[in-house]
């Protein structure tokens, strides 16, 4: 399984003297770029491809407190991928040093075509260096239809109504 440890440093502890949900999503984000950069996703390949990823959302689940000096292990495994490689979801899952189960975050994403700022697919090739991460044992093949699964759509508001 993908990992990465992570030692806590001052930076990274909040006012209540425990890991700050900032250092949580740090945490997160190096891990899974660790991995896309390993597997042909590079700055120079994206911008070769002229595309970038994108977050729709992150739902973290905090279990357990983390304190500073004990390093972390942060995991990384594939939930979900549609078939065009569009749209894909990662699971991490945050450990102390005792192996202790402290957080659980679900990533949802796409790729975005940085000229026409629209959504793209994925090469077939890498495609197949994403599925050669570890699944979680729930994988699905993603639709269009579950990056809206909660229901939550932009709503405007008129802003001189705020004064």
């Amino acid at each position: 399984m993908y990992h990465k440890e992570f030692e806590i440093r001052w930076s990274d502890i909040d006012a209540n003297r425990h890991l700050a949900n900032s250092a949580y999503m740090n945490f997160m984000s190096h891990t899974r770029m660790a991995f896309l950069m390993e597997n042909g996703f590079g700055q120079k390949q994206l911008a070769e491809l002229n595309i970038g990823p994108v977050v729709f959302y992150e739902h973290i689940y905090y279990f357990k407190e983390v304190f500073a000096g004990k390093p972390v292990t942060v995991t990384l495994q594939l939930k979900g991928l549609s078939e065009d490689g569009m749209f894909f979801e990662f699971l991490h899952n945050i450990y102390n040093h005792k192996g202790e189960h402290c957080a659980s975050c679900e990533m949802l994403g796409s790729w975005i075509d940085l000229k026409e700022r629209s959504l793209t697919i994925l090469p077939d090739y890498l495609i197949e260096n994403l599925e050669h991460l570890d699944k979680t044992e729930d994988f699905k093949v993603l639709t269009k239809e579950d990056t809206r699964r909660f229901g939550k759509k932009p709503q405007a508001i008129d802003l001189s109504e705020l004064s």
